[in-house]
């Protein structure tokens, strides 16, 4: 008889098995990040990594290098594997609709991280979670008008450094700034070119906005501050002061910008918050349990001028 009761005890328990391995066996992700572009996108990425180790999640990440047929193969490939979840920040808007589509007939939910997509069916992710990047350019709108208003009687020139063209941060951060600016007749833009996000490629454009020379420009505003931080050679390089020749208005925040403030060679910086690890962990757990999540998940941000950078340059994680 007790032979018999072990034998069944043995039995439910190797039946069990399976299933307790199913309920252990990690959440594994999918990620394609756009690249490792500027200082914002290395701690965006080093987040993720470290919020996936903290979870307990499989993170299987692939970077882009900027290119959107790169990301399109890792979503393929991620397919193929089936993941539990595809999480990516697309390197445009637009082109998304057929490898989504694959996905979607494949079971596997899509989050969209930092950048948003323009599909035709908005089912075709679950999710995004990032900054507001219209609202981005507002707030430097506004800075600046705040800074003409403080010399009534003058006129400024302003040139654009846009980012990556197409990208979602580089279209909403123009339509922003312009939203703010539009009507007055003390700012006017006379340049603006995109500069890629990349310190290299914003210095780049900023020497040849210098050289034209047929308009005095009295404020740089950049997409991003790893731009601003090329700019701001460039400036040097051509024998003014940045941050007093030249105002500098950029989105980000990262320490290289606040570092810049403190030296006196950018004015202000727009928040841009990377460290979206912790919360996608979650959202995607939230979405592999087929939990009810919001279409639209927004960081909380601020604006820094460079009279706070000092202080605030200690407290700086990115």
């Amino acid at each position: 008889m007790k032979f018999r009761i072990a034998r069944r005890t043995l039995l439910a328990a190797a039946l069990s098995l399976p299933a307790l391995a199913a309920v252990a066996a990690p959440l594994v992700l999918g990620f394609s990040q756009v690249g490792a572009e500027s200082e914002w996108r290395s701690a965006n990425t080093a987040s993720i990594k470290a919020a996936a180790k903290e979870a307990g999640v499989t993170l299987k990440f692939a970077d882009a290098q900027q290119k959107q047929e790169n990301q399109v193969k890792a979503i393929r490939s991620y397919i193929a594997q089936k993941v539990d979840v595809i999480a990516f920040s697309p390197v445009v808007e637009s082109g998304w609709d057929t490898v989504l589509k694959e996905a979607k007939a494949a079971g596997i939910p899509v989050i969209l991280t930092d950048r948003a997509v323009k599909v035709a069916d908005p089912s075709l992710y679950v999710s995004f979670i990032g900054s507001d990047f219209v609202e981005e350019g507002r707030r430097a709108g506004r800075w600046l008008l705040e800074r003409a208003a403080k010399t009534p009687n003058a006129s400024l020139n302003i040139v654009e450094l846009q980012g990556t063209v197409g990208s979602a941060p580089a279209l909403d951060r123009k339509k922003g700034f312009e939203e703010v600016i539009k009507g007055n007749p003390k700012l006017q833009i006379i340049r603006s070119q995109s500069g890629e996000f990349t310190r290299a490629k914003g210095k780049e454009v900023m020497e040849a906005f210098l050289k034209a020379r047929d308009k005095k420009i009295d404020v740089l505003y950049a997409h991003n501050d790893d731009m601003a931080i090329g700019a701001i050679q460039a400036i040097e390089e051509a024998g003014l002061k940045p941050g007093v020749d030249i105002a500098i208005v950029s989105i980000d925040g990262v320490r290289g910008a606040f570092e810049a403030m403190k030296a006196g060679k950018l004015n202000v910086t727009v928040e841009c918050n990377p460290l979206l690890g912790p919360q996608l962990m979650q959202l995607a757990r939230d979405v592999a349990a087929k939990k009810p999540v919001e279409k639209r998940i927004t960081v909380n941000e601020g604006v820094f001028p460079a009279e706070v950078a000092a202080k605030e340059l200690p407290n700086r994680k990115y």
